[in-house]
């Protein structure tokens, strides 16, 4: 629900359409379902196409070789495939404001499929009985995360320097850590990984949610909805694999 603080700050849009405050209410409750239904399906659509990916020899030798140790690698497909869903979220970031809605649909429903051709190694390398645990406790997790933030009457863009940084170092360590492999190295990092987006879940529905009341409703709010989506997808995707780390059982 919203705020008295929520109108008064950020309903201004409305105030000049005449909107009440139970239609203000009204119109977010929709707007957070939207941005939540667009994340469950592309949660489910990656899941899919993981599953289908690990599962079919012919489409898992697309994407994936076996090593000399016995460890799966990526083919040049495979790559690809791994960078893709970059590609994708700049092309929908830098032209979220330009396209229409059926446009940006579609290029999350791209960029949900490539990634989840990526998750496949997830299932190559963890039992099935111990994916689907985690996921369930990381569905959990997130949704009282992402509850909090959309209830909390905190203002929470004050951790928005130290999860950057957070960010920052963890990808910097991540690149350093494929050169040094170590389990040590790693371990810290999927730490402070699980630290870092149970943070950033909460942060990034707040100022989702705050979002809404400039968007309103139309073209606007479709567009920004999906990018939200993005935003929590990728929210959820990390916490799920750093979680992994700790709770997956391997199958070697």
């Amino acid at each position: 629900m919203a705020t008295e603080t929520d109108r008064s700050v950020y309903a201004r849009p409305y105030a000049g359409a005449g909107a009440t405050a139970a239609e203000i209410d009204v119109g977010l409750r929709q707007y957070m379902l939207r941005v939540y239904n667009y994340m469950a399906s592309g949660l489910f659509l990656a899941g899919l196409v993981a599953l289908l990916t690990a599962n079919n020899e012919s489409i898992l030798s697309l994407f994936f070789q076996q090593t000399a140790s016995g460890r799966a690698s990526y083919t040049g497909l495979g790559m690809i495939a791994v960078f893709a869903p970059i590609g994708l979220i700049f092309a929908m970031s830098f032209g979220a404001t330009r396209m229409k809605a059926g446009t940006l649909q579609a290029l999350y429903w791209a960029f949900v499929a490539t990634m989840g051709i990526s998750l496949a190694s997830v299932l190559l390398l963890y039992t099935g009985v111990s994916v689907a645990r985690v996921f369930f406790i990381t569905a959990i997790s997130f949704g009282g995360l992402s509850l909090f933030g959309y209830l909390t009457k905190r203002d929470l863009s004050g951790m928005s320097t130290f999860l950057m940084m957070g960010l920052i170092g963890l990808v910097v360590a991540s690149l350093v850590n494929i050169f040094l492999k170590s389990t040590g190295m790693q371990f810290v990092m999927s730490a402070v990984g699980v630290l870092l987006f149970a943070g950033m879940t909460a942060y990034d529905t707040q100022r989702i949610k705050n979002t809404y009341f400039y968007a309103g409703q139309g073209a606007m709010a479709e567009h920004s909805a999906i990018m939200g989506a993005v935003t929590l997808y990728l929210d959820f995707i990390n916490l799920f694999q750093f979680l992994l780390y700790f709770m997956g059982g391997r199958r070697d």
